[in-house]
């Protein structure tokens, strides 16, 4: 369910003091829920490299891809520690000795913390630099939610024309499959015997 931006931006996350300068792009409640201490299964269960989008939107990144490919927009000079630099060098001296968390087998991004309550990974590419930012959330009864934010810087003139060209896609298509993906994994996992 997509949230309003106060559900991250009102929020004491340590992310808004790493990503000054970053336009907060989406919000949504991922379908998961749990104990304080489940954050890092979360993590785990979307990372790992099982984790393919199903379906038109798994088309759409595999489309993607191909173009970026083709177009010169992934190329490793164009990324972090190439175009840009990476926010691990923003981050506080508490985060900086902390481990990262899990790096996403099957996307580009590369963590960046881990506390207790939140992960950020970040992606930079010719179109944009990005994040991803997970919180888990007290959900007023006693138990966690998830929720995820997607900072974005874009580049230039085509970073912003990328960024207006995919939004149709991303609420129709690559967004609900990504909601549906990750809520059908949580639940076969709380079924699992332990």
């Amino acid at each position: 369910m997509k949230l309003p931006a106060s559900a991250h931006t009102g929020r004491p996350w340590r992310i808004h003091e790493i990503a000054s300068g970053f336009r907060l792009e989406d919000v949504w409640a991922l379908p998961v829920s749990g104990g304080p201490d489940d954050l890092p299964k979360l993590l785990e269960q979307m990372t790992s490299s099982e984790n393919h989008l199903p379906g038109v939107a798994g088309v759409l990144f595999a489309i993607r891809w191909r173009l970026g490919r083709l177009l010169g927009w992934d190329k490793e000079d164009s990324g972090l520690d190439g175009r840009v630099r990476s926010l691990r060098e923003r981050l506080p001296d508490d985060l900086r000795g902390r481990p990262a968390g899990p790096a996403p087998r099957s996307l580009p991004f590369r963590p960046l913390y881990l506390t207790e309550n939140e992960w950020a990974a970040e992606m930079a590419n010719r179109t944009v630099h990005g994040v991803m930012h997970i919180g888990w959330v007290p959900d007023g009864a006693g138990g966690h939610r998830a929720h995820m934010a997607v900072l974005v810087k874009p580049n230039g003139l085509l970073g912003k024309a990328y960024m207006a060209a995919i939004l149709p896609f991303r609420y129709t298509l690559v967004y609900p499959t990504l909601m549906r993906t990750i809520g059908r994994a949580w639940k076969a996992r709380e079924a699992k015997p332990a």
